[in-house]
């Protein structure tokens, strides 16, 4: 039996955080698929085929170390419900501290009730990542701040440009 794992966020940007549960997981699956969530109401600082780009780039290595598959999609309805109709079995979700633990919770619950054959899977988030989020790595990037002790080299550099073309 196939294994099929998934995992989601708005990944913007990729960050190291973000790799330690892709990397994670891959070693408990046949192929994890990476669900980049898109909403129409939020304005990301990277597009989608850029998050795209950036996860291709960073999960190469990862595919060659886990022997999983890497596939990556967009969604833009329930994580639950993409889960779902990528195979999966398995949602996995990272906690960084018992804020997550609360919130992620309570959508377990919720995910387990609207799809009872899916499991989520909560790993929790590496000693030297547990500080990291999207949110604050695009605001030290967009504020001029180094942003490389959080981000693969090649997402600092983006980050760098995206910062450059911001300024006023």
């Amino acid at each position: 039996m196939r294994r099929i794992g998934f995992t989601s966020g708005s990944f913007d940007p990729v960050t190291s955080g973000h790799l330690d549960v892709i990397t994670r997981a891959a070693r408990m699956v046949d192929t994890l698929v990476i669900g980049i969530g898109v909403h129409p109401g939020k304005t990301p600082l990277f597009s989608t085929e850029e998050k795209i780009e950036m996860l291709r780039a960073e999960t190469g290595g990862i595919t060659k170390k886990s022997g999983a598959k890497i596939e990556i999609m967009t969604f833009a309805n329930l994580t639950v419900d993409a889960a779902k109709a990528a195979g999966a079995t398995l949602i996995f979700r990272g906690l960084r501290d018992s804020t997550d633990f609360n919130y992620e919770m309570q959508m377990a619950g919720m995910n387990g009730a609207m799809a009872p054959g899916i499991d989520t899977v909560f790993l929790p988030a590496s000693p030297d990542v547990r500080h990291i989020t999207a949110t604050l790595v695009r605001q030290i990037a967009l504020m001029g701040g180094n942003v490389s002790e959080f981000v693969p080299p090649g997402v600092a550099r983006r980050l760098r440009a995206k910062a450059a073309k911001n300024k006023p």
